[in-house]
């Protein structure tokens, strides 16, 4: 059974921490049906009910919920909603709702689909009753999402390998926590990590290290270390000489974030590139910087390897 994300360990309920989640475009559907009399839907399209125009009404209802779902769902987030919109089809004795909510944001909009369609189908109910006493909502269901982990679903998995470049973690004098974040990160999404390997600051293997594993049919390299500034981070110009084409998306997509959440992430030195049809990307050392990587890259970073074989977008 999957894990509830409503839940923490102990099983209390919890709001799921979105801080660090990647805000893009995020668009959800949903419908439902409320079913009546043949009359009544006359009477709706002949706007001949009592309370007023119902449809139009229903739709500001629709909208209103949307914006108010946090209100009413306890673990719901409170978002700044771009568009929602509600749309009606008669179909036989019945009145199909269709809504569609948007948003930039770094948590879906299901939930607020969802109340929209309830909420229109409730003031339908309301301004009909009076006149049909046979209504019945249902079949209230979400239909599409985009935005988020599924966008780019993937079955395929890479097999991945990590470099930590250190001096201190390479003599034993610090822990390797950056290489170890990427290893679990990447295991956790279903990746085969066949080698994960310290060296030191600048060290002359790196390069033979990249070509050995792609030999050996590693997919995707992940370098953590030797970015910054400093006269021993040599990680960037060396990786940089032997890619056969860059990859600027990754780095302004990981670029971005990082900015997005530390200022002095703009000081930050990371590449991407492919090397003989392998993807390697380095990233820099610190654990959280490691962390960011998992967000941005995970699952997208796996379409790419459909795309590498000719497939579409």
């Amino acid at each position: 059974m999957n894990k509830f994300s409503h839940l923490d360990n102990k099983g209390n309920v919890r709001m799921v921490d979105v801080t660090d989640k990647v805000s893009i475009v995020r668009v959800a559907k949903a419908e439902g049906k409320i079913s009546m009399k043949r009359e009544t839907l006359s009477a709706i399209q002949d706007d001949a009910l009592p309370k007023g125009n119902v449809l139009t009404t229903a739709k500001i209802a629709g909208i209103q919920s949307a914006k108010k779902t946090a209100e009413l769902i306890p673990m719901c987030h409170q978002l700044n909603l771009s568009f929602v919109d509600i749309e009606f089809e008669m179909i036989s004795e019945a009145i199909l709702i269709q809504s569609v909510v948007k948003i930039k944001e770094a948590t879906g909009v299901e939930m607020e689909a969802l109340s929209a369609v309830f909420a229109a189908a409730l003031t339908i109910y309301d301004m009909c009753k009076a006149v049909d006493k046979t209504m019945e909502i249902g079949e209230i269901k979400l239909v599409k999402k985009k935005g988020g982990k599924s966008d780019y679903a993937s079955e395929y998995r890479p097999k991945v390998s990590v470099i930590t470049l250190s001096d201190g973690v390479a003599a034993g004098k610090t822990e390797d926590r950056s290489g170890v974040i990427l290893q679990r990160g990447f295991e956790d999404a279903g990746c085969h990590v066949v080698n994960q390997v310290v060296l030191e600051d600048g060290s002359d293997q790196l390069v033979p290290t990249i070509h050995r594993w792609i030999d050996l049919g590693i997919e995707l390299i992940l370098t953590t270390g030797g970015t910054g500034l400093g006269p021993r981070d040599l990680t960037i110009q060396t990786v940089n000489q032997i890619f056969d084409s860059k990859l600027p998306g990754i780095e302004q997509a990981l670029h971005t974030y990082g900015r997005g959440k530390v200022k002095t992430a703009m000081l930050s030195r990371l590449t991407a590139g492919v090397v003989n049809g392998a993807i390697v990307i380095c990233l820099p050392g610190s654990p959280g910087a490691a962390k960011d990587a998992l967000q941005v890259l995970i699952p997208t970073i796996f379409h790419s390897f459909h795309m590498m074989q000719g497939e579409q977008h």
